[in-house]
């Protein structure tokens, strides 16, 4: 569900502050219906980073936002907030044979969120390297990489717009993009699989 009309005031101001994020300008970010059955209330945004090359876009990572709300303040979440957040991205494969790329990626999210100031606590998430090998028809592809995060926490305030900002920071950085903020990057080679 999204927002709606008759949600308390928390979640519908939180839902205003992500609303007014101007998010970067390679990132195409728009509203999805978010799950159900999760929480009572729930808002969620996807988004893609798309970057020009060679006057045609390409896709270089995806990503999901969902905000949950539960005014009754769930013991696991220690508040009435809890955002769920995924960033994938194709990266060259010795990229992806890279022992710390897990550490990277998790230590750019908690980096995204510390540049832009966005208190948190409870984090939990998982990284994962995907290695991939082309058969068949996708022989000519060769081998390929992908870096997946999948990460929770709960804000420690009702402003959000910080929150959802670190998430879109988060999804270019993984996409090889340099960091907008004074934050640190190994920038990843990527690869077009196709």
């Amino acid at each position: 569900m999204t927002t709606q009309q008759n949600a308390p005031e928390e979640f519908q101001r939180a839902v205003k502050s992500i609303s007014s994020v101007a998010f970067r300008e390679e990132l195409t970010v728009r509203v999805i219906d978010s799950p159900s059955g999760v929480a009572p209330y729930s808002y969620a945004l996807a988004a893609d980073v798309l970057i020009a090359e060679h006057e045609h876009e390409s896709q270089h990572g995806t990503g999901r936002f969902i905000l949950l709300y539960d005014p009754e303040e769930p013991e696991s979440w220690g508040g009435s907030f809890r955002v769920v957040a995924y960033a994938q991205a194709p990266l060259e494969a010795d990229i992806g044979l890279d022992p710390f790329l897990a550490n990277v990626a998790w230590s750019w999210l908690v980096d995204a969120l510390a540049t832009r100031k966005a208190e948190y606590f409870n984090p939990s998430g998982t990284a994962t390297r995907i290695l991939s090998t082309g058969f068949g028809e996708l022989e000519d592809a060769g081998d390929g990489a992908q870096i997946e995060l999948r990460a929770s926490w709960s804000p420690a305030s009702s402003e959000m717009g910080d929150q959802a900002d670190a998430w879109g920071e988060l999804l270019c950085m993984l996409a090889g993009l340099p960091p907008t903020a004074e934050a640190v990057s190994l920038t990843a080679r990527r690869r077009e699989r196709g």
